[in-house]
């Protein structure tokens, strides 16, 4: 029987998750305020994500695989309060030099908890569902970019001190989520290696390196879609609708992320196989319309492609994470998770990165297209893989 102690110490780790992750995403509202107070440039502006980006690459690819060694517990209090650290930084930047050093010390700070934060939601997993565990670790960092969009979007709109007052509330809210670690288990069974873990990898055990080969491309896609929302429809909107809301933009951030997570959450006790399909048909379809509805300046095909991509999304990296996770070993998981990470934040960041140096040269519409067909590319990669893929194969439960 699961102790009670368990029990909380696994949506505790949730909660944990989603503040986390929604940390990520509270700075990008404010990017048209900082650009205008420091008189920041679009190129700047890109080396601000850039230098997020880089910071949670380099920690997940050398604390990726550090808890399995260590323990969660002592991985996880260090980056949660790094991400605390990082949103101090952020409170007081005063230019252009202060907001890239917060945004990679919250790169590196959340990097570093992704891993092992996904490994003890397993290690704590309800014994009565064993399989949510691996679901909401597919759709917590959905809901979380929803919840990190719509809050900040909304204290930036109408709250006061919009710069400092949004740090202030998710840092602390990491504070007390930091204290109620210490009633959470620690179930990872401590070995050596901890400092050979540290060399910079993308870890797959063997045993899940096929799988992992042919569900990337969804991983890709996926995330790819969410960071075409994220860099560059707002600016669309404003472009082509004349819509300068914050909130407005964050809504529309929330419409993908959110129904990203509710299709993970609705499909766990769907075919990890039938699901993948599912979310690589809508990723085809959602890119195609967002770019069509772009080009014709069509705002309610928008927002049905914001579904469609939502579906997508939550679809097209749930049935992986799901496919992969149940091939690994546990004292493998947080290197396993980590390298799923990897996969995504480059699909997620780099093509942002490079639209948005872009743009300058070749026009909105013209970046968004090229956006929508890599990611259908992707996606349709994927799925001619699955046709012939050696993933047909009984999904086990992760324990």
């Amino acid at each position: 029987m699961q102790s009670a102690r368990s029990v909380a110490g696994f949506w505790i780790l949730a909660a944990l998750f989603l503040v986390a992750v929604a940390s990520s995403a509270v700075p990008s509202p404010l990017y048209p305020i900082y650009a205008q107070a420091w008189g920041l440039t679009p190129f700047e502006l890109t080396v601000v994500f850039a230098a997020y980006m880089l910071g949670i690459l380099v920690s997940v690819l050398v604390a990726g695989r550090l808890s399995d060694h260590v323990g969660r517990r002592p991985v996880l209090v260090v980056g949660t309060l790094g991400i605390v650290l990082s949103h101090v930084l952020l409170a007081a930047a005063d230019g252009f030099g202060a907001l890239v050093t917060g945004r990679l010390e919250q790169g590196l700070a959340v990097g570093v908890t992704l891993g092992a934060l996904g490994a003890a939601l397993i290690d704590n997993a309800p014994v009565k569902n064993p399989a949510l565990a691996s679901t909401l670790n597919a759709a917590l960092p959905a809901f979380a970019l929803a919840t990190g969009s719509l809050a900040s979007g909304a204290l930036v709109e109408w709250a006061p001190a919009p710069q400092q007052l949004v740090y202030i509330v998710f840092g602390s809210l990491l504070v007390l989520l930091t204290l109620a670690l210490f009633v959470v288990p620690d179930g990872a069974v401590r070995r050596p290696g901890a400092l050979r873990s540290l060399r910079p990898a993308v870890f797959v055990p063997s045993g899940s390196r096929t799988i992992f080969r042919d569900s990337a491309g969804s991983i890709v896609a996926a995330w790819a879609i969410g960071g075409l929302f994220l860099s560059l429809v707002p600016s669309a909107l404003l472009a082509d609708f004349d819509i300068s809301n914050h909130f407005t933009a964050g809504v529309l951030i929330a419409v993908v992320t959110a129904t990203g997570g509710l299709t993970a959450l609705l499909l766990q006790r769907t075919d990890a196989r039938r699901a993948l399909l599912v979310g690589l048909v809508a990723l085809i379809l959602g890119s195609a319309l967002t770019v069509a509805s772009f080009l014709t300046h069509f705002l309610p095909g928008v927002v049905a492609a914001a579904v469609i991509a939502g579906v997508g999304f939550g679809a097209g990296f749930q049935a992986p994470v799901r496919l992969v996770l149940a091939t690994a070993p546990a004292t493998d998981r947080a290197g396993l998770i980590s390298a799923i990470y990897v996969v995504s934040y480059v699909a997620y960041g780099l093509p942002a990165l490079v639209a948005g140096l872009l743009v300058p040269a070749f026009g909105l519409p013209a970046v968004i297209a090229g956006y929508g067909v890599f990611v259908a590319l992707a996606a349709s990669v994927a799925l001619a893989l699955q046709s012939g893929s050696r993933t047909r194969q009984v999904i086990t439960t992760v324990p």
